[in-house]
C-alpha cells in the first residue's frame, strides 16, 4: 500500500570496496553484508558460466514461470462457485456496530485480538498501543512508542504480552499487568531489528518466538527472551507487507505478502519457501489463511480479493465487482469459513460468500479508510480498525 511505504537509504562503509556509500542489505550464505550498488551488482553477477548474462537468466526463469502455469492451467478443471452451485444460499444477513472505541490521536494501523476473546491491541500513527476492554469500551493500557507510524501489532498466545513496531524498525514486546500504574515502557524488550519499517509482526503457537516481517524485503523468526534471530525468509523482490500463520497446532508454515505482487508460501523450519502464487495486479496488502489450513485469502491495492487453495496450487476464486475500485487492505475469515471480511479504502466492509463469489452485505460507519480487520477467537464478533481513529466492533 503505497500509503504506508517508507525508503530508508543508510549511509556508510560498503563491506566490499569500503568506500563511504548508500547501502543496501545482502544476505550471503545466511549472513547479512552491506554494500553498496556496484558491489551488489558485481556479486550477482559472480558466478555466471561463459555466455551467461543476467538477462538471460531472467528470460529463463521467465520461460519456467511459464511452463508452471501451463501445468497449472491443466488441473484446472473447474470453478469454485461452480462446484458450490448445489449449496443453499445464505439468507438475511444483518451486522451493526456494537462498540466504538475511541481514543487514538491518528490514524489506526493494526489490531489483535486477545485468546481471551475481549480484550483488544490496537497500534497508530499517533505512536501509540492502546489495550482496550471491547466489552466497555475502557482502555487498560496504553503505551507511548518513540517513534510514529506504528504499524504492527499482536498480542501474545497468553495474553500477558504485546508486540509492537513500526518505523523504529524494531519490534519490541511488552509484558502486561494488572497494575494499571505500573511503567510499562521501562518493561520493555526489543526483539527483533529490521533494516528498514516493521510492517507486521505475529506470535507462533507460544509465547517465546514471533514472526516479522518489513519493508527491507524478509521475514524473519526471532525469540523473544534472547533476541536471537532463529530463522530469516528471503525471496521477495520488494516490501512484505503482511503475514499470517498457519492455524495448525504445529504451525510450522506461514504464507507473506508484498509489493512485489506476490503470495508466498514459507516453511518455517528450513527458512524455504514452498508455494508462491503471483495472480494480484498491485500490492498484497493483507493475508489470512483458511480456517482449516488448507487455502489462504488476500486483499490487494488492485481491488480484489483472491482464495488460493494450497492442495491445487492455485487461485480459486477472485472476489471482486466493478463498481469497487479501491484497494482492500485487510481479510478475515468467518469461524467457519463460509464468509470473508474484507475492508476497503473507500471507507466500507464488504462481506463475501467464499464459496459462491458473491457479495452478501456491505458494513457502513467508518468515516475513512479501513485499515485493519480480524474476526475475535470465538467468530462472535469482528473488530475494524480505520483511518478516522476509530476502532468499531460489529456483531
Amino acid at each position: 500500500m503505497c500509503d504506508q511505504t517508507f525508503l530508508v537509504n543508510v549511509f556508510g562503509s560498503c563491506d566490499k570496496c569500503f568506500k563511504q556509500r548508500a547501502l543496501r542489505p545482502v544476505f550471503k550464505k545466511s549472513q547479512q553484508l552491506s554494500y553498496c550498488s556496484p558491489c551488489a551488482e558485481i556479486m550477482a553477477t559472480d558466478g555466471l558460466h561463459e555466455n551467461e548474462t543476467l538477462a538471460s537468466l531472467k528470460s529463463e526463469a521467465e520461460s519456467l514461470k511459464g511452463k508452471l502455469e501451463e501445468e497449472r492451467a491443466k488441473l484446472h478443471d473447474v470453478e469454485l462457485h461452480q462446484v458450490a452451485e448445489r449449496v443453499e444460499a445464505l439468507g438475511q444477513f444483518v451486522m451493526k456496530t456494537r462498540r466504538t472505541l475511541k481514543g487514538h490521536g491518528n490514524k489506526v494501523l493494526c489490531m489483535d485480538w486477545c485468546k481471551d476473546k475481549r480484550r483488544i491491541v490496537s497500534s497508530s500513527q499517533d505512536g501509540k498501543v492502546i489495550v482496550w476492554d471491547s466489552f466497555t469500551t475502557n482502555k487498560e493500557h496504553a503505551v507511548t512508542m518513540p517513534c510514529t507510524w506504528v504499524m504492527a501489532c499482536a498480542y501474545a498466545p497468553s495474553g500477558c504480552a504485546i508486540a509492537c513496531g513500526g518505523l523504529d524498525n524494531k519490534c519490541s514486546v511488552y509484558p502486561l499487568t494488572f497494575d494499571k500504574n505500573e511503567n510499562m515502557a521501562a518493561k520493555k524488550k526489543s526483539v527483533a531489528m529490521h533494516t528498514n519499517y516493521l510492517s507486521a509482526c505475529s506470535f507462533t503457537n507460544s509465547d517465546m518466538q514471533i514472526l516479522t516481517a518489513s519493508g527491507d524485503g524478509t521475514c524473519a523468526l526471532w525469540d523473544v527472551e534472547s533476541g536471537q534471530l532463529l530463522q530469516s525468509f528471503h525471496g521477495h523482490g520488494a516490501d512484505v507487507l503482511c503475514l499470517d500463520l498457519a492455524p495448525s497446532e504445529t504451525g510450522n508454515t506461514f504464507v507473506s505478502g508484498g509489493c512485489d505482487k506476490k503470495a508466498m508460501v514459507w516453511d518455517m523450519r528450513s527458512g524455504q519457501c514452498v508455494q508462491a502464487f503471483e495472480t494480484h495486479e498491485s500490492d498484497i496488502n493483507s493475508v489470512r489463511y483458511y480456517p482449516s489450513g488448507d487455502a489462504f485469502a488476500s486483499g490487494s491495492d488492485d481491488a480484489t480479493c483472491r482464495l488460493y487453495d494450497l492442495r491445487a496450487d492455485r487461485e480459486v476464486a477472485i472476489y471482486s465487482k466493478e463498481s469497487i475500485i479501491f484497494g482492500a487492505s485487510s481479510v478475515d475469515f468467518s469461524l467457519s469459513g463460509r464468509l470473508l471480511f474484507a475492508g476497503y479504502n473507500d471507507y466500507t466492509i464488504n462481506v463475501w460468500d467464499v464459496l459462491k463469489g458473491s457479495r452478501v452485505s456491505i458494513l457502513f460507519g467508518h468515516e475513512n479508510r479501513v485499515s485493519t480487520l480480524r474476526v475475535s477467537p470465538d467468530g462472535t464478533a469482528f473488530c475494524s480498525g480505520s483511518w478516522d481513529h476509530t476502532l468499531r466492533v460489529w456483531a
